[in-house]
């Protein structure tokens, strides 16, 4: 074998070693060579931008749920408060799932306020009509009386909204979001209560958020 073949054969060995390493390698790396840092949701990471981020939905929902227990229409009432959640409006720049903020509201409320106060399910509207009309029709048994089914209705409607702010300089982008929610009386219309929360954010370089 010449010094020419004895090149390629040795060429084409490493070749083949590359590849098969590659194939049983232990998984992709940063490339940056920085791992992955699990944090808590309410802290402020090192990727951060100017606008709605975990840190901020914690410190507001946190301050929304403690409000609603503490005031007389669910603390001092004769009977349990029935609650249905309408969707939160975003007026931000920011894409974010605005209802998120309601649903760690409702979770709170529901886990800490010692049945205070229950969230009526309109999400799953369309399943619980199945359910009742099945029951009804003796299709299905309850351990309750099977033809007595009732929706419990709204004593409250709480909602939200987030309303914005943003300047871009040369020097870099400054935010400010308004972070607001209410309970409304279902049968006055009344406003029962009614809170928010502000956070205003400057950095030299924009996010984004989805």
């Amino acid at each position: 074998m010449n010094s020419t073949s004895r090149f390629l054969l040795a060429t084409c060995s490493l070749g083949s070693a590359l590849i098969f390493s590659g194939c049983v390698s232990d998984g992709v790396r940063n490339p940056s060579g920085v791992p992955v840092t699990e944090m808590k949701a309410d802290e402020r990471g090192f990727v951060a931008g100017t606008g709605v981020e975990s840190q901020d939905l914690v410190a507001v929902t946190d301050k929304m749920a403690r409000s609603i227990i503490g005031i007389p229409e669910i603390a001092q009432a004769s009977a349990t408060p029935r609650i249905v959640i309408e969707p939160v409006v975003n007026n931000t720049r920011f894409p974010i799932n605005k209802d998120i903020f309601l649903t760690r509201i409702r979770t709170q409320l529901n886990e800490k306020a010692m049945g205070k106060v229950r969230f009526v399910d309109r999400e799953i509207m369309k399943t619980l009509e199945r359910e009742r009309d099945l029951k009804r029709s003796g299709q299905v048994t309850a351990s309750a009386d099977p033809h007595v089914v009732e929706f419990r209705g709204a004593d409250y409607f709480l909602t939200g909204k987030l309303d914005g702010m943003t300047t871009r300089t040369s020097a870099g982008t400054s935010d400010y979001v308004l972070y607001s929610f209410r309970l409304v009386d279902a049968r006055t219309s009344e406003i029962v209560w009614e809170s928010s929360a502000e956070i205003k954010k400057q950095g030299l370089e924009d996010a984004a958020y989805r």
